[in-house]
């Protein structure tokens, strides 16, 4: 894990499902338009938490079956995995179970669950008109909240939650969300401060 004033912070997902637009709006504040695949990218942000200041350090991988190999390279020594899924794909949101199951095969300490959240993205196209037409051509539904809270239980993730890197709702709450649950982990695991002497 980081050390204690630093998080790691890596996202999974299928390709396209707006990993890199959740990483990018969050840490400028500017919503990227075009779409570039992602090979790998960090992207680091000074996060508040009470009275102090946290470096988060957020890693955006591949999704595409082509890196399968080279994603797991950025997995060692991570504090929280986000899973994300498009809200409007449920393709995307089945593979939560097969990107959960990658990241439970290199996850270093069995001893403990992975620990991770899921991140609905694409939230501001549940509300599009074009986009739901799209859908009900295609005989598909959008993910609901209630579904993304039974795949979380199942994969024994720490919560779920849906956003827009585009308009931005949601967003700051997702990662002050995975922050806070690194920082109560991290307090639980902590020993106790009790009296030691050294002879």
């Amino acid at each position: 894990m980081a050390e204690q004033n630093s998080m790691k912070c890596v996202v999974v997902g299928d390709g396209a499902v707006g990993k890199t637009c959740l990483l990018i709006s969050y840490s400028t504040d500017h919503f990227p338009e075009e779409y570039v695949p992602t090979v790998f990218d960090n992207y680091k942000v000074d996060v508040k938490v009470g009275d102090k200041t946290v470096s988060l350090e957020l890693w955006d991988t591949a999704g595409q079956e082509a890196y399968d190999q080279l994603r797991p390279l950025s997995y060692p020594n991570t504090d929280i995995f986000l899973i994300a899924y498009s809200c409007v794909d449920r393709n995307s949101f089945l593979n939560c179970e097969k990107w959960y199951k990658e990241l439970e095969s290199y996850w270093e300490d069995k001893s403990r669950p992975v620990p991770l959240f899921l991140v609905g993205t694409k939230k501001d196209l549940i509300t599009s008109e074009e986009t739901m037409q799209k859908l009900k051509e295609n005989n598909e539904t959008v993910v609901s909240m209630q579904e993304a809270e039974e795949m979380a239980k199942k994969l024994n993730a720490g919560g779920c939650m849906q956003c827009s890197a585009k308009t931005q709702e949601g967003l700051k709450a997702v990662f002050d969300r995975a922050v806070n649950f690194v920082m109560e982990q991290r307090t639980a695991e902590a020993p106790s401060g009790g009296c030691c002497t050294i002879l």
